[in-house]
């Protein structure tokens, strides 16, 4: 048996209960994975609030880890026992029910398609921190067909998804002109990641912005107000369901352990950096004050949970 979080009906973070479910064994392609951080994410408070996609209860959430590689299935081939991994295990547009088994558990399992190899440089909570973030952000620049040279308008730079948009709109994609919005607190630190300008959007409305952009990135779900500032019959990406403007391109999520191996140099080099919230790591114990802190929508990058149960004795020591 190991040690988790679930929760066996839907509704606030107060559901979720700390208990006792059974280690789970790996299918042919999949990997039995000690979990050493976990990263939350809005669809996991999401799923726990409404059904709003077919899983069965109880359900343990989360979708993104970095742990070590305990098992694996007959089918394996690209990793081996004592791998250091990370990934986002749940495939949302894979057929059939969503995972039961998320992250917030000492164990889970993973199809090895999902996940890669953690560069050396970063720590399991850095990693784990990554997966849904990353993949949402390049998500969006693919969905816009976004092009070396172009100017790019990130709606919330200083949030999960944003944190890594900016940085990539920079490094990976070129970007001539990298804007972003944040609050007045926020400023230096979007500055810090690599945008151009930075709009405080408490003293300044979308209006009032005079450049127009090549793109508008909404990671916020305002795409109905800040489509303004694209230019005429530019994209609009919204990363949120549904968009609220009809002009916006949603952006889905490809779930696919080969984006993060592609990031693997700019990782390695540290041109790209993991963003985790400056108000500390939340321990395991502490799960249901984590998902409360997301909830409020003011994290500053991503919400990470550390350090998990090794055993009866103690934490793993990350």
């Amino acid at each position: 048996m190991q040690k988790a979080w679930f929760y066996e009906e839907y509704g606030p973070k107060e559901v979720l209960k700390l208990g006792d479910i059974p280690i789970p064994s790996p299918q042919p392609n999949q990997l039995l994975i000690k979990v050493h951080a976990a990263a939350l994410n809005p669809i996991d408070f999401k799923l726990r609030q409404n059904p709003l996609a077919p899983i069965d209860l109880p359900v343990v959430p989360g979708c993104d880890m970095a742990g070590v590689v305990i098992a694996k299935g007959d089918d394996v081939s690209k990793f081996q026992a004592g791998d250091e991994i990370y990934g986002n295990i749940q495939s949302f547009k894979a057929e059939g029910k969503l995972k039961q088994l998320g992250t917030l558990a000492e164990f889970t399992v993973v199809e090895e398609n999902l996940v890669a190899i953690k560069p050396k440089n970063v720590s399991f909570e850095e990693a784990a921190s990554l997966p849904v973030a990353v993949q949402t952000a390049v998500e969006g620049f693919k969905t816009a067909d976004f092009k070396q040279g172009k100017s790019v308008f990130i709606v919330g730079g200083a949030g999960g998804v944003g944190t890594l948009a900016v940085q990539l709109a920079k490094i990976v994609y070129k970007a001539s002109l990298v804007t972003a919005t944040t609050s007045s607190g926020k400023v230096e630190f979007v500055k810090s990641l690599g945008a151009d300008k930075v709009v405080d959007y408490t003293k300044t409305r979308y209006e009032e912005v005079e450049e127009k952009y090549d793109l508008v990135y909404d990671t916020i779900g305002d795409s109905r107000n800040s489509y303004v500032v694209a230019k005429e019959d530019a994209p609009v990406i919204d990363i949120t369901w549904p968009p609220s403007n009809p002009r916006a391109k949603p952006s889905s999520l490809t779930v696919s352990g080969e984006i993060l191996e592609k990031l693997r140099s700019c990782l390695e080099n540290g041109k790209l950096k993991a963003i985790i919230d400056p108000s500390g790591l939340f321990h395991f114990s502490d799960v249901i004050k984590a998902f409360g802190y997301i909830e409020t929508g003011r994290a500053r990058g991503k919400v990470v949970v550390s350090p998990f149960p090794c055993n009866a004795n103690g934490y793993c020591n990350t």
